[in-house]
């Protein structure tokens, strides 16, 4: 696969497994799973749902911006939550991060996330 190429940027939390941050393949952008971790300690942040949402994006903008992309570059994302309730609580969050042109969104409820987080999401950016 020469086409591939690893991403990594230390403003992000290092991968907790086998997996990379995120990984280009031709123009598309493939970003894992991000929980709240705080890149600083390892640990995830405390505060619930709005606040690990907060920090989602947090770490998915430091890796965008480590290949020179932001959020408009963002096609698709998936939502993984612990307790689908929380919906409108991680929605409120989310959509402080998009103006317009949303990208395709999936949500999901999970039994468990790693660290024991309450959300997760993933991403699909295209390079420019």
């Amino acid at each position: 696969m020469t086409n591939k190429k690893i991403v990594f940027t230390d403003q992000a939390p290092r991968p907790i497994g086998p997996y990379s941050q995120a990984v280009i393949f031709d123009r598309l952008v493939f970003i894992s799973g991000q929980i709240g971790i705080d890149p600083q300690t390892g640990e995830l942040v405390s505060g619930g749902v709005a606040e690990e949402t907060k920090q989602i994006f947090k770490n998915l903008k430091e890796i965008l911006s480590a290949i020179g992309l932001n959020f408009s570059n963002i096609v698709k994302t998936t939502v993984y939550l612990t307790d689908l309730s929380t919906f409108s609580v991680m929605n409120a969050v989310y959509g402080e991060y998009f103006e317009s042109n949303y990208p395709a969104r999936a949500t999901v409820e999970v039994k468990a996330l790693p660290k024991k987080a309450k959300v997760e999401i993933d991403a699909i950016a295209v390079l420019e």
